[in-house]
């Protein structure tokens, strides 16, 4: 009578535990090889309140000219910010940090 007081264990099926298992792989694989968040900002635009203004991708990109390619010089890449409507802050211009204080530790595993 004593055993019927106490709580059964509940024991976890093999497949519950492989299919949970990969799941946890399967999100740690994707993390490390996904592309930061970028916004293209003007990088002589920031305000202390409202971060850096976020302007058109193209001006990161380059645009084609007659002799080549020309960029706007004040336009690049702002990786992992916080965005409010038209601004971006607390992100970072280095992608290799982005990517690095993205989760995982995945310092120059990452494919992109």
């Amino acid at each position: 009578m004593a055993d019927e007081k106490r709580p059964r264990r509940r024991r976890l099926r093999s497949s519950t535990v492989a299919l949970g298992s990969m799941g946890v792989l399967a999100a740690a694989l994707t993390s490390c090889g996904s592309e930061p968040d970028k916004r293209c900002v003007d990088r002589d635009s920031y305000d202390l309140l409202t971060g850096y203004k976020v302007v058109s991708d193209k001006q990161c990109t380059g645009t084609s000219t007659g002799t080549g390619t020309s960029t706007r010089a004040s336009a690049a890449w702002y990786y992992d910010p916080d965005v409010d409507g038209r601004y971006a802050d607390d992100g970072t211009f280095s992608r290799s940090e982005a990517v690095d204080r993205d989760g995982f530790g995945c310092s120059g595993s990452g494919g992109g």
